[in-house]
């Protein structure tokens, strides 16, 4: 196995979680070696470029066509769920089901995992609600959860209100907040969908990718960081005395040559999947790996608007923006337990070949909370691969009597929701969809404030019992997150970013930090 010179940090993902680690260590320590490695290729000429930004117009629309939907699993790129290629090396970049790539997902069927550069982060809808109440896992200190939210907003770009409202988007808002009024303390009452989206007057609007967050990611000159993409992480390399990682060992997936890469810290954000999969195919494996998997229920909706009832003409109706999917992106917060119940109202207007309007279109859909608990998991195999030749992933996921009940609950909420807009067809226009469908998984390397079984890593994503391992990402949440659960997770990269300058402090040559600099991540 040929191995490199060693680095200060080498991180494995190049998603949202590793491009925000990378940018913060780097405004704290800019001299930092960063080296970070990811087994998918780039998805166009970019890497970490979000596809609604994307310059090719058959990729762009590929991207667009399902975003519209609204349903995050119906982003993926697998058009034949259980059978794809026999070789990774076949696939082309994307998302895809993970029965698709080889997991015993049946548990979990619409649950996806991206193969390509950037991850998620180039996927995902850009919607950034901050979570409340028993999200949170400030592990009791608020003021630390607080500064390190605004950091997650500040490195995700967040845009308080970037579609919308308009004039029917406001009307829609009205209605939702008579109709769920006494349910919600200030400030989380329905109201515009936070999104990391950047404001321009014309045109679609950009979203935040990988690239953006930590511009290298997508060229920008860096001689301190190197991204290697189509490099597939295969094993932590441990210590002797199993209290510190060396190093991962990699393989090139075109040409299978394998090699080693070390460095005096490691991060693991591969996903909420492939996190725990890599720990176990290294022979790290707490009681908690894998468990604690969690991921709301999601319900969807639509109705059109009976636009007489609120005294809009069709020429009242707003046009959606060019490049855009939607006129107006809604917020409902969950506000438990008076409403329990996280929602996103997405809405279009629908025009003729001429672009005249002809019905306003409002879409709901409800995440409804899921209990975490143990017994909801994934496990390892010992003796079969998935299409990576990784331990094949067996989901075991299902709903509690609890779990149910909110869900039939939040199924009634949607309807009389869409009752106030007009008439809903419940055969065609409401569905609980399959589990894994909203792409929020979580828990599965989750943190704890004690090393007492329940938990993989302490507050700041280090592993419980090494020294210099570290982990990020919507995995290591440890609460039963309800709505979109990216700026929850953006907060593990932050705290693991933080703990890991701190260790590299002594390593870097030439460079002296004062202890407080610390808090210069902001």
């Amino acid at each position: 196995m040929i191995e490199t010179e060693t680095v200060d940090v080498l991180i494995v993902g190049s998603g949202i979680m590793g491009a925000t680690a990378a940018r913060l260590i780097r405004e704290a320590r800019p001299s930092a070696g960063i080296l970070m490695v990811d087994g998918g290729d780039p998805i166009g000429d970019t890497p970490g470029l979000h596809l609604h930004d994307v310059a090719d117009p058959s990729l762009w629309r590929a991207y667009n066509e399902r975003v519209a939907t609204g349903i995050q699993g119906m982003y993926t790129g697998a058009k034949v769920v259980r059978d794809v290629v026999d070789d990774v090396r076949e696939l082309t970049p994307g998302m895809f089901h993970s029965l698709a790539f080889g997991e015993e997902a049946e548990a979990m069927p619409a649950s996806a995992l991206s193969w390509n550069a950037g991850g998620m982060g180039v996927h995902w809808t850009a919607a950034t609600p901050w979570p409340a109440g028993e999200e949170v896992f400030d592990f009791g200190d608020a003021e630390q959860w607080n500064a390190d939210i605004d950091t997650a907003r500040r490195v995700l770009g967040v845009n308080s209100s970037p579609l919308g409202p308009t004039n029917a988007g406001r009307v829609v808002i009205d209605v939702l907040r008579k109709s769920l009024a006494g349910t919600a303390p200030n400030g989380r009452e329905p109201q515009p969908m936070p999104m990391a989206v950047a404001q321009r007057p014309a045109g679609p609007l950009p979203r935040t990718g990988p690239g953006t967050i930590f511009p290298p990611i997508a060229g920008e000159p860096d001689a301190a960081f190197t991204l290697m993409t189509g490099t597939l992480a295969l094993e932590l390399i441990v210590s002797e005395d199993g209290t510190r990682v060396r190093g991962v060992r990699v393989r090139d997936v075109a040409s299978g040559a394998e090699s080693g890469l070390f460095a005096d810290a490691v991060l693991v954000c591969a996903d909420t999947l492939r996190t725990p999969q890599l720990l176990f195919a290294s022979g790290i494996r707490p009681p908690a790996l894998g468990r604690y998997l969690n991921e709301h229920a999601f319900i969807t909706g639509r109705v059109l608007m009976d636009t007489e009832r609120f005294g809009l003409s069709l020429a009242d109706l707003p046009l959606v923006r060019q490049g855009e999917f939607c006129t107006d992106s809604i917020w409902i917060p969950q506000n438990a337990p008076a409403q329990p119940f996280h929602g996103q109202v997405m809405n279009t207007t629908y025009v003729d070949e001429n672009s005249n309007p002809l019905a306003y279109s409002v879409g709901i859909s409800l995440y409804a909370p899921v209990e975490s608990r143990a017994t909801n998991r994934l496990s390892f195999s010992s003796t079969e691969s998935d299409l990576a030749g990784m331990p094949r992933i067996h989901f075991e996921f299902d709903y509690s009597d609890t779990d149910r009940a909110l869900i039939e609950q939040a199924t009634a909420l949607l309807q009389r929701l869409a009752a106030e807009f007009g008439t809903q067809d419940i055969d065609t226009e409401l569905a609980v969809l399959p589990a894994g469908s909203s792409l929020h998984l979580t828990g599965t390397v989750r943190a704890g404030a004690v090393d007492d079984g329940t938990s993989v890593c302490d507050p700041d994503g280090r592993v419980w019992g090494f020294e210099n391992l570290y982990l990020a990402g919507n995995g290591v949440i440890p609460t039963a997150v309800v709505a979109n659960a990216t700026l929850t997770g953006t907060v593990t990269a932050v705290c693991a970013a933080r703990a890991i300058c701190g260790q590299i402090t002594t390593t870097i040559s030439g460079e002296v930090f004062a202890d407080d600099m610390m808090g210069g991540i902001k």
